[in-house]
């Protein structure tokens, strides 16, 4: 007896979990090359490449995120040559959060 496995639904699901994935580009609300994050606290993120954005505070450098699949990569760093991994996750305003923390 031989069992066959339907295609179909296994490519629905993948289809189904590729769907509940975040975003990989985060566009900004109010500007097409930087969008404000802190309010007073002067944090701006600017995306510099295909998959990485550049995070300021007060108008320095204080790390890039770079998107790897589905995951934002958070290093800390005023050289993106020579910043420090600092977190991984989902949800890009954590990655910011994440360098903020550093840079205070």
């Amino acid at each position: 007896m031989r069992t066959t496995v339907s295609r179909y639904s296994e490519h629905d699901e993948i289809a189904e979990a590729l769907r509940d994935l975040p975003a990989r580009h985060i566009e900004p609300a109010s500007d097409a090359a930087s969008a404000s994050t802190g309010g007073a606290s002067g944090v701006t993120w600017a995306r510099i490449d295909v998959d990485a954005y550049e995070v300021r505070q007060r108008g320095a450098v204080v790390g890039y995120i770079d998107v790897v699949g589905a995951v934002f990569v958070a290093s800390a760093g005023a050289r993106r040559d020579t910043a420090e991994e600092r977190r991984q996750t989902l949800v890009f305003d954590t990655a910011v959060a994440s360098l903020l923390q550093r840079a205070a």
